[in-house]
C-alpha cells in the first residue's frame, strides 16, 4: 500500500485499520477456487495463513481437514463473562472460480489500485475475513477482551454447500459451538444510500432454500438422420424451457415484508408487492438481491446429452438451481414437478433448508448503534438473501444466524453485481469502516 506499513497505517488509524486492506489482498493471492467436483486447490494454505495470523497475538487455533486440502480453522476467545452465551463469527475461504482473462486486474493478483482491493473474493467473503482478522488480532495485541466468549471460524466449501466445511464441522465437532447462540457472517451490513439524510444498512435475517437437482429425460435411441418422435433432448428442451420461463408467484416473507416497510418509510411511498417492477426500479443494483427474494426460483444452467452428431441419444440431462423461500418449500416443489410434465425425472444432487429469524433482541440493536457510531445516517434494515450461506448449517445447532458483514459503499458501486462477477472489488475505505463498526459490535454485543 504505497510502501505504508501495516503497523504504521495513517494518522489516527488503528492497527487493524492499517492492516485491513493488506490481509484482504493477501488472503486473495491464496488461490482457493472451489469447483465443486475436488478438483480445486482446496483451503489448507488459507487455513494456514489465518492460524499463524491469529497464532501471532497469542491464540491456538484448530485447524480441522474433512478430506485432504479442505481445511477450516477455528479459534476460542475467552470473554470477560464465561457465564454468557458465546458469539460465532464466520466467514468462509473458498471462491468460486474466475477466467484471468475477463477482468481488469488478474483475480488473483490482489492489487490495491484507485482505492479499491481487487480480486476474487475481494466481496465474496475474504473481505470480511480480512475484517475480522483486523479486528480480532488488535484487540488481542492490546488485551482488549470482549463481553462473551467469540467462536471465529474461517471454513472450507461454502461455495459448494458447506459439506466440507460448516457441515461437516456441524456434524463431526459440534463441541467447537458449545455455549453460542448467535452468530454473524457474509452478504449483510452493506449499505444502500437514500439520499443525503438516509443510507440503509440491509442485515440478512433470511435466506432461501437450495433444491439443486438433474432433470433426465429418457427417449429412443436412433440415427440422425431419420424422423424420431421419442427424442429425449427436444422433450428435455421442451421442459427446461417452459422452466426458465416459469414465474413463481410472489409470496411475501416475514423478513421481506419488513424490509419492504422500512424501505416504503425510507421513500416517503407506498410499494405495491404485486407490483414489484417499479419498486426494483428504484434499488439500483440491490434489486439483484432484492428481486428473487419475492418468489421461489428455478434456473436452468446445465445441458447435457449426446455424443456423436448422427447420433440421437437415449437421454438427456439438465441441471437446475433452485431457490425456494422459508415456509414455501413444499409448494415450489409441487409447481416445479407440474411445469416439468411427467417424463422429466427429478433428482435432488444437494438440499438445503430455507432459514429466518426475527429482526429484534440486543444483538440486532449493537448492530444498529455500532453503525451509527461510524455513519450518522444509517439505518439497519432485514432483508431475505435469494442465495445461501453458512448459516443454514449453524442454524441445525440452534443458533440464531444474520448476515452483517458491515461496509460503507460509494452509492455507484454496483456491490450487489460482483457477487461471482468480474473485477469484484472492494473500497480500502470500506475495510476500514467495517474494522470499526466490527469493533464497537463487538464490544456491545
Amino acid at each position: 500500500m504505497g510502501g505504508t506499513s501495516a503497523a504504521s497505517g495513517a494518522a489516527g488509524e488503528g492497527f487493524g485499520e492499517a492492516e485491513v486492506a493488506e490481509l484482504c489482498r493477501d488472503l486473495i493471492r491464496i488461490d482457493t477456487s472451489n469447483y465443486g467436483d475436488g478438483s480445486g486447490p482446496g483451503e489448507r494454505a488459507a487455513a494456514e495463513f489465518v492460524a499463524e495470523k491469529l497464532a501471532e497475538f497469542g491464540l491456538e487455533p484448530q485447524i480441522i481437514e474433512s478430506e485432504r486440502g479442505r481445511a477450516s480453522t477455528i479459534a476460542r476467545i475467552a470473554g470477560e463473562d464465561p457465564s454468557r452465551p458465546a458469539l460465532l463469527i464466520h466467514g468462509h475461504t473458498d471462491v468460486v472460480p474466475a477466467n484471468a482473462d475477463d477482468w481488469t486486474h488478474h483475480p488473483f493478483a490482489g492489487e490495491i489500485a484507485d482505492g479499491m482491493v481487487w480480486g476474487r473474493g475481494a466481496v465474496d467473503m475474504k473481505d470480511m475475513d480480512a475484517m475480522t482478522l483486523a479486528v480480532v488480532r488488535d484487540r488481542l495485541r492490546s488485551g482488549r477482551k470482549p463481553p462473551r466468549d467469540i467462536v471465529l471460524a474461517f471454513l472450507a466449501d461454502e461455495e459448494a454447500g458447506g459439506v466440507y466445511g460448516a457441515h461437516h464441522l456441524v456434524d463431526k465437532h459440534p463441541g467447537l459451538f458449545e455455549g453460542v447462540n448467535e452468530a454473524i457472517g457474509e452478504v449483510g451490513g452493506f449499505s444502500f444510500t437514500v439520499n443525503e439524510n438516509l443510507r440503509l444498512y440491509l442485515v440478512e435475517t433470511a435466506e432461501k432454500g437450495m433444491h439443486w437437482m438433474r432433470l433426465t429425460v429418457d427417449g429412443t435411441a436412433g440415427h440422425g438422420s431419420m424422423t424420431n418422435k421419442d427424442n429425449a433432448i427436444t422433450e428435455l428442451c421442451e421442459a427446461v424451457a417452459r422452466l426458465g420461463r416459469h414465474k413463481f408467484p410472489v409470496r411475501i416473507t416475514k423478513s421481506v415484508r419488513h424490509f419492504l416497510d422500512e424501505l416504503s418509510d425510507a421513500l416517503g411511498v407506498e410499494l405495491d408487492p404485486e407490483d414489484m417492477d417499479t419498486t426494483l426500479e428504484r434499488l439500483g443494483g440491490i434489486a439483484k438481491l432484492i428481486g428473487a427474494t419475492l418468489r421461489n426460483t428455478a434456473q436452468p444452467t446445465m445441458l447435457g446429452a449426446g455424443y456423436k452428431v448422427n447420433v440421437i441419444p437415449g437421454q438427456a440431462t439438465a441441471h437446475v438451481d433452485g431457490r425456494f423461500l422459508p415456509g414455501y418449500e413444499e409448494e415450489f416443489l409441487t409447481e416445479l414437478d407440474a411445469v416439468l410434465g411427467p417424463r422429466v425425472r427429478r433428482e435432488a444432487v444437494h438440499h438445503d433448508k430455507a432459514v429466518e429469524t426475527d429482526f429484534d433482541g440486543p444483538l440486532v440493536a449493537a448492530m444498529q448503534s455500532a453503525l451509527v457510531a461510524e455513519d450518522p445516517i444509517a439505518r439497519a434494515v432485514p432483508y431475505t438473501l435469494s442465495g445461501g450461506t453458512d448459516a443454514k448449517s449453524f442454524s441445525e445447532l440452534g443458533i440464531r444466524c444474520f448476515g452483517f458483514a458491515p461496509l460503507r459503499l460509494p452509492p455507484e458501486l454496483d456491490f450487489a453485481g460482483m457477487f461471482h462477477g468480474v473485477d469484484e472489488r472492494v473500497p480500502v475505505d470500506s475495510l476500514k469502516f467495517g474494522v470499526r463498526v466490527l469493533d464497537r459490535f463487538i464490544d456491545q454485543s
